[in-house]
């Protein structure tokens, strides 16, 4: 049998200004997003080498998170831009397994106070 270890990585409340929303005073507006990212791979290669080249650079994760918010394609809900990252991430980054983003969105136009809403997605990768 075959056992493989998983390391995580995580980048923890990435913050974000971008113009996302239902209602066309958040579009008009913005606010401000904060974004957790978790990354499950096999990380065997680089601990053993201690090279970034045989990890998963963080900060390319980063900059696919920056772009899916930041970019110029507006969403209507926080759940498409979890969907849009985890899509962006699992392209760039071959050797991740699995992945988690948790976005929360604050200062939301709605009736009530809330510190702020959170979607949470995960994918992984299929076993071909």
């Amino acid at each position: 049998m075959h056992e493989v270890s998983l390391t995580k990585l995580s980048i923890v409340n990435a913050q974000f200004f971008a113009f996302h929303g239902v209602k066309p005073e958040e579009r008009k507006l913005g606010g401000r997003y904060e974004v957790d990212l978790e990354l499950f791979y096999d990380a065997t290669s680089a601990i053993i080498n201690d090279d970034v080249k045989d990890a998963v650079n963080y900060e390319e994760a980063l900059f696919c998170i920056s772009e899916i918010i930041k970019g110029e394609e507006e969403y209507n809900l926080v759940e498409t831009i979890c969907s849009e990252i985890l899509h962006l991430i699992m392209d760039k980054f071959v050797t991740v397994e699995m992945a988690t983003v948790r976005l929360r969105k604050y200062a939301v136009p709605m009736q009530g106070i809330v510190a702020y809403i959170e979607a949470e997605q995960s994918i992984e990768r299929d076993e071909q």
